[in-house]
């Protein structure tokens, strides 16, 4: 007897084959047999009356460190289909970390995470992948942090490491490798990220090799350097010797209008080179992150305190205002911040307006009779850094291009916090696959499919998931082509899409008849090639 079986269903098993006519069989939380098995005994039995059956979706970059430990049912992820979310982006991950490290974090990435009452007792990336083995309704795959495991080492200092703290970084590197990380990941735009040369990024790198880690950029510049930015992280990834996934790879701003072909023959040009480079994309205009990221390189050395005591120095402000403003900070990709592109999206703490919640940063400046500068510095110290915000920067002719290449897979990079956060968060995969895939027929199907489930997997190196064959995992989605949408908007984010009737994590069903089933299947996977031999490792 077989513990799920889905009948009558349209297979698009992840490959970019064509749709096929079969039924598929799940027992011990695996696949055991695709065909002609209707007459076949399970305990639960599914009749998929002709829609899609397809693998779980994988969610490349997601900003999901906390929410599924305080939320363990995940319905943003699960209702869309996600069966699995792929962590520790931008450098600045939960683990591994010291208690001074912990706090620091802690402040840094409020915007991102929120404050949930979570007890954080891990210390390294195995302890912290631990907590969400069957707690949790959707699996997980990290990254080492780098920015999070130069804190561990350096603080927030800016400055080059010393050899022996360079040889630290490495061994923190190698440690998390071994305890099951997939690759590693910076945000050069993102402190202390941003303090690191190319030369170090390399070094890191090069010490994933033997365990088929990859390099997972945020780069340092997506506005008036973007090109730039992408040609150094791939060349990043040829000097360490090791394959690059750039991450959120829209080329926004209206300076980069038209220019997406470029990148893409790039991309083309280092693949010809032998050089493995993949890239992902959220299918939104808007950016999203935390309010102070756009502040300039210099104005976040040494942590929140110290950020917070320049936003309220008369001198510092002044400058702070004319880098924004005139200059162009690094912060803002180089391109001189204009105000009316910020949204704000969540607010940690009580003292503020809540009625500024999803106003655009003039307007709530105004209501609360000041500069939209003023406005901006005196929030960031009111609520200690905890700000997140939406940027309309994006480009739609750009973000069409780069999704139809072959080397471009989804991610939503979606913070779940806030009174109105990003709707990616809630809708990103649905909406790919409704309006680019079906709507509009940029892509087939079947290749829509292959983008969210094997070609993911293959990149995170989740070798047994992405492909429905007997013998992977039973992550699994049964969708309606005809009738999927997103519904999530930004003024409305959190709304779960339609169409989506099945999911099934390693076998169990998280979502059934449109709902949630309360089910927590969901594990963390640790990278197969993390038990390499140490004495390959060379510092």
């Amino acid at each position: 007897m077989y513990d799920l079986l889905i009948t009558g269903g349209r297979v698009i098993d992840g490959t970019g084959s064509p749709w096929y006519w079969a039924d598929v069989a799940v027992q011990d939380g695996r696949i055991v047999a695709v065909g002609a098995l209707k007459d076949e005994i399970a305990k639960t039995v599914i009749d998929a009356d002709g829609r899609f059956v397809t693998p779980g979706f994988i969610d490349m970059h997601t900003h999901s460190d906390l929410q599924p430990l305080a939320n363990p049912l995940h319905e943003c992820k699960t209702r869309q289909g996600v069966t699995m979310d792929v962590i520790g982006h931008d450098g600045l991950g939960l683990a591994p970390v010291t208690p001074k490290t912990a706090a620091l974090l802690r402040d840094q990435l409020s915007g991102w995470n929120g404050l949930p009452n979570i007890d954080r007792d891990w210390t390294t990336i195995s302890t912290y992948l631990d907590r969400f083995d069957d707690k949790v309704a959707v699996n997980v795959a990290m990254h080492v942090p780098h920015g999070t495991v130069r804190m561990a080492v350096m603080g927030m200092e800016n400055r080059a490491p010393t050899d022996a703290e360079m040889s630290e970084m490495k061994r923190l590197v190698v440690q998390s490798m071994r305890e099951g990380a997939i690759g590693l990941s910076t945000g050069l735009t993102y402190a202390p990220c941003m303090f690191a040369s190319d030369d170090e990024m390399v070094e890191l790198c090069a010490v994933m090799r033997p365990y088929q880690g990859f390099y997972c950029p945020h780069h340092r510049n997506y506005g008036m350097e973007a090109l730039k930015g992408y040609s150094d992280s791939i060349e990043i990834g040829r000097r360490a010797g090791v394959p690059v996934h750039l991450t959120h790879c829209h080329m926004g701003f209206p300076i980069n209008k038209g220019r997406a072909p470029e990148l893409l023959s790039m991309i083309d040009k280092a693949r010809a080179e032998g050089i493995e480079v993949t890239m992902d994309t959220y299918p939104y205009l808007a950016g999203n992150t935390y309010l102070h990221a756009h502040l300039p390189t210099w104005a976040h050395e040494g942590g929140a305190d110290a950020t917070i005591e320049r936003l309220k120095s008369l001198d510092m402000r002044a400058r702070l205002q004319h880098e924004l403003e005139v200059v162009g900070s690094d912060g803002f990709q180089g391109v001189r911040l204009g105000w009316e592109l910020i949204q704000i999206g969540g607010v940690i703490g009580d003292d503020y307006d809540p009625a500024i919640i999803g106003m655009r940063l003039p307007d709530a400046a105004a209501r609360a009779g000041k500069s939209p500068f003023d406005f901006f510095a005196d929030l960031l110290i009111a609520t200690r850094l905890g700000v997140s915000c939406l940027q309309f920067i994006g480009n739609e002719e750009n973000v069409q291009t780069i999704l139809q290449h072959p080397a471009q897979v989804v991610g939503s990079d979606g913070i779940l916090v806030g009174g109105k956060p990003h709707p990616r968060g809630w809708g990103s995969h649905v909406r790919f696959l409704a309006h680019y895939v079906r709507d509009l027929g940029l892509l087939s199907w079947q290749e829509g499919i292959r983008k969210m489930t094997s070609a993911t997997a293959r990149r995170i190196g989740a070798l047994d998931r992405g492909i429905i064959r007997p013998g992977f995992m039973g992550d699994l989605v049964v969708f309606d082509p005809d009738t999927l949408q997103d519904t999530a908007t930004y003024e409305n984010p959190r709304s779960f899409p339609e169409g989506v009737h099945y999911v099934a994590v390693n076998g169990t069903l998280v979502v059934a008849d449109n709902q949630t089933t309360g089910a927590t299947p969901g594990r963390a996977l640790r990278n197969p090639f993390g038990r390499t031999p140490e004495r390959h490792i060379q510092f």
